[in-house]
């Protein structure tokens, strides 16, 4: 399917799923030292509502995503331990790019170039709507996490420090 005028892979991915989701934009500043907490600022949202989108590498080869508040640090031993690894680290951003064929400040967990496993940290579910990347900065997609996460058959986990 191609995409129509400014939609990305993941709102094409959303509509041919089914998943209801309410699009926001936002003013996105590349020179921010911490994007999500920028997006929710600029969003009049809540941090514990923004969530950003962060690729790893789990045992050194196999990637992943992981879905956490934008107000707080990623596990890497929480990630690594909820996929059966051993150890995580961060992606480069040319690997996270390459990967998911978004730039970073803009990657979406949704409609990703590569189907890898997909956590999400477990405070998403005390939020009855969050926002993630929509896959393109400045575009956020307010979701109810739960039956998203259900749907996609993402890993629900303890991640963030």
């Amino acid at each position: 399917m191609k995409p129509a005028s400014g939609q990305t892979p993941a709102l094409i991915l959303l509509e041919k799923e089914g998943i209801a989701y309410t699009l926001h934009t936002h003013e996105y500043d590349p020179e921010a030292s911490r994007k999500g907490l920028q997006a929710a600022e600029s969003l009049g949202v809540s941090p514990e509502r923004v969530f950003k989108t962060l690729m790893v590498w789990v045992d050194k080869d196999k990637p992943a995503c992981a879905i956490i508040r934008s107000d707080h640090k990623l596990h890497l031993k929480a990630v690594a331990a909820a996929l059966g690894g051993k150890s995580a680290a961060m992606m480069a951003p040319p690997d996270a790019e390459r990967l998911t064929a978004y730039k970073t400040g803009g990657i979406s967990p949704f409609g990703q170039k590569k189907r890898v496993p997909i956590l999400l940290d477990r405070h998403a579910l005390e939020q009855e709507t969050i926002f993630v990347n929509a896959g393109r900065r400045g575009l956020q997609c307010e979701i109810t996490p739960e039956p998203t996460a259900s749907h996609f058959g993402w890993t629900v986990a303890a991640l963030a420090e």
